[in-house]
């Protein structure tokens, strides 16, 4: 049997990036789940692209399969990771990826920093306090794991708006007819979680045209005109808390970044809290009166014999 090129499972090429890996996961993984797809050779189609997604969504065993091929992750196989004895195990075995064994990992993207752990840590590719990668079934499907490592249980979809979701708050649902509040913890994210009673609460989270998150980061942007870029200012910037005061030096690029360290969106377990990151973005006036084309006429004239601006 030929061995299984994990690549060619999810359609993406070997030089794909992670987000691109990630894309196309979701895209196969939602049209070949068993709940949804009901063809033959749906069921195992989904498992191989989960397999491949789970290799290579992981740096480190992406790695070693570039280097070992499928046989490093398949139980019994004869390659140096092979048997159910090897670190990673047999698909489904106590030690393999779909086991349950504690494990985890963490990366980064840009300025951004992620967690994923196979034992209920927080984060995730799928952004907002998953167990594991199988959860965002549940959203979609208000089922478990096709695998069958839990129970099914009744699933109810609450949505809730950007600052509800980073601040927290309290909710009325309505469940078998009766109306009961339930908790909603600081720091969820869409796909979230809430185990009330018998049944899981999957939290849906309105975009927010003013705040981007990124895990428990967010990133927002801040005009700055160009005179004010040049000779420095100082900005109002809006944060999840409430505004506070950013200083921008003279000299400041287009695109730059400040970091606004503790600013971020709480941690949804345990202490702590992510970053704000405000991009600056410069902007350049469409209708300049005379003078003000004199002033710059005259500004461009002292640079030029200064050999630049900078």
């Amino acid at each position: 049997m030929a061995e299984k090129d994990y690549y060619q499972s999810l359609g993406v090429s070997k030089t794909a990036s992670a987000d691109e890996i990630k894309k196309a996961y979701r895209k196969l993984a939602l049209e070949y789940h068993p709940d949804r797809n009901k063809s033959e050779g749906a069921s195992e189609k989904f498992k191989e692209v989960t397999k491949a997604y789970e290799v290579l969504s992981d740096p480190k065993k992406r790695q070693t399969y570039d280097q070992f091929g499928a046989a490093a992750f398949e139980g019994g196989g004869q390659g140096p990771f092979g048997g159910a004895g090897g670190p990673f195990g047999g698909f489904g075995g106590q030690g393999g990826p779909f086991g349950g064994a504690q494990g985890g990992q963490s990366g980064q993207y840009g300025p951004f920093t992620y967690t994923y752990s196979t034992s209920g840590g927080q984060g995730g590719d799928f952004g907002g306090g998953f167990a594991d990668p199988f959860d965002i079934f549940e959203q979609f499907f208000g089922g478990g794991s096709p695998f069958g490592r839990r129970e099914r249980r009744p699933t109810y979809s609450l949505a809730l708006t950007f600052q509800e979701a980073v601040s927290g708050t309290e909710k009325t649902v309505t469940i078998d007819g009766k109306n009961q509040k339930i908790k909603i913890p600081a720091g969820v994210d869409t796909g979230s979680r809430v185990r009330f009673g018998n049944y899981d609460i999957i939290m849906d989270v309105m975009s927010d045209p003013h705040f981007k998150r990124q895990g428990y980061d967010v990133v927002t942007e801040e005009d700055v005109s160009f005179a004010k870029a040049a000779l420095g200012t100082e900005l109002s910037v809006k944060t999840i808390d409430g505004s506070v005061k950013l200083k921008i030096p003279s000299g400041t690029q287009p695109n730059t970044v400040f970091r606004l360290r503790g600013k971020g969106v709480p941690h949804v377990r345990g202490s702590g809290r992510g970053d704000q990151y405000v991009q600056i973005k410069i902007t350049v006036p469409k209708n300049l009166t005379h003078r003000q084309k004199e002033l710059l006429q005259e500004f461009e004239g002292e640079a030029a014999e200064k050999k630049g601006w900078f």
